[in-house]
């Protein structure tokens, strides 16, 4: 549908502007009559090139998916129908493409699709576990309670992520930085010395010939180490898209000292708040046990939550085959089955959520205070060793020069 610009007066006088997308400008016009509108102006957006290439669509952030959800919880809360919720909010995003998505959802709608069928065809934006959240809201007509739930989850779930990767980005960076300073050395700053060496014609210490070998090579072949990296991130990437490379690299992950202990949490932390915000909508046990394997983040765990899934399909509780698994803590596993036992497992996986939320951040700071040390050291022995190795034939020339210009031997 053509999308036109329209502008009009309200009976106090304000002016109004706003965006329409109709078959033509007299279904505008009847649109805007009908709100007793005046003095309308329209005419048909002229389009935007750039904005039909997707490489120059601004993403849609979690943050505007958060603060959407609040406001139509509000205006649901309010009141106000459905469709004249996401006409108003669609005509006030600044997110040109989150602004089309709201359109096209709030056309489907007045074409008479349920709102969670209309939100399931923008999987990108809308995932899963939004969706059934809505479906489950539409259905047991507390739409506004599920939508103040789903964006207090969000934020939550976005804070957990935002912790996780500042433990990350932080030695990625110092390293990345490192690395850089040491090609710098060697493809700019030993050079320099190594032309001094020459001059000089005194034989060199092993660690001053290893440096400037290092330099040599690395200025030769420069280009090709810059290829051969980025054909093993390539190469990485393709392998972990695959379903064993994927298995053997979140199976290392979740092995590795200190950071296996960390995503284990995050892993915990994520499934409690995912499942029991599910739970308490209203969405079926086995339903959103599917949903929340797929928030996990690791395909091992993934895994283990999709067999406790096929064991509660099965008869059994939810505690025994978490148990089985040897991800969860004996302590989750025995508070989730005080949980089923009294009937409040929404309420046990909330609080078992918020604990390991605090963990988590424990986890993150122990991360990051063990790994600053070691970083400390070992890009220090890198730069230090090279600086000294260069200046190990400096010193034996002030040596040489110092013993010839000493007082004659004494016979």
């Amino acid at each position: 549908m053509p999308e036109f610009v329209w502008s009009a007066k309200t009976t106090a006088g304000n002016t109004l502007k706003g965006e329409m997308n109709e078959v033509n400008e007299a279904v505008v016009e009847a649109k805007l009559r009908k709100l007793n509108y005046s003095g309308i102006k329209i005419k048909k957006k002229p389009k935007d090139l750039l904005g039909e290439i997707s490489l120059f669509q601004p993403k849609v952030t979690t943050k505007d998916v958060v603060i959407f959800t609040r406001q139509f919880a509000t205006m649901i809360d309010a009141g106000l129908p459905l469709v004249q919720c996401l006409e108003i909010l669609a005509t006030q995003q600044e997110n040109k493409t989150f602004k089309k998505v709201l359109t096209d959802v709030k056309r489907q709608v007045e074409g008479g699709s349920t709102f969670a069928d209309a939100l399931r065809n923008h999987p990108k934006i809308f995932d899963d576990l939004f969706v059934n959240l809505i479906h489950a809201g539409e259905t047991g007509g507390i739409l506004d309670t599920i939508l103040r739930r789903l964006a207090v989850f969000m934020e939550k779930t976005e804070n957990l992520k935002r912790k996780v990767k500042g433990a990350m980005v932080y030695p990625a960076v110092v390293i990345v930085i490192a690395l850089g300073v040491v090609a710098l050395l060697l493809v700019f700053v030993i050079p320099v010395f190594a032309s001094m060496f020459e001059g000089a014609g005194q034989k060199l210490p092993g660690p001053t010939l290893f440096v400037m070998a290092l330099s040599d090579f690395m200025r030769a072949y420069i280009i090709h180490i810059i290829i051969v990296i980025a054909a093993l991130i390539f190469a990485f990437k393709k392998f972990y898209a695959t379903e064993r490379g994927r298995e053997l690299v979140d199976r290392a992950l979740l092995k590795t000292p200190a950071i296996g202990i960390l995503l284990k949490k995050v892993a915990v932390a994520r499934f409690c708040a995912t499942l029991g915000t599910m739970i308490s909508s209203g969405v079926p046990i086995l339903d959103a046990l599917e949903i929340t394997s797929k928030t996990a983040g690791n395909v091992i765990i993934e895994r283990a939550v999709m067999n406790t899934r096929s064991a509660i399909a099965e008869g059994r509780t939810i505690a025994e085959p978490l148990m089985e698994t040897g991800i969860f803590p004996g302590m989750v596993v025995r508070m989730i089955a005080v949980g089923e036992a009294t009937g409040a497992l929404d309420a046990m996986l909330a609080k078992i959520s918020e604990f390991y939320d605090e963990e988590v951040d424990t986890a993150v700071d122990s991360l990051t205070q063990l790994m600053e040390p070691i970083m400390i050291v070992v890009l220090g022995g890198v730069c230090g060793g090279m600086v000294v190795a260069m200046y190990l034939p400096v010193f034996s020339m002030a040596g040489a020069v110092s013993g010839e210009g000493g007082p004659p031997a004494v016979e």
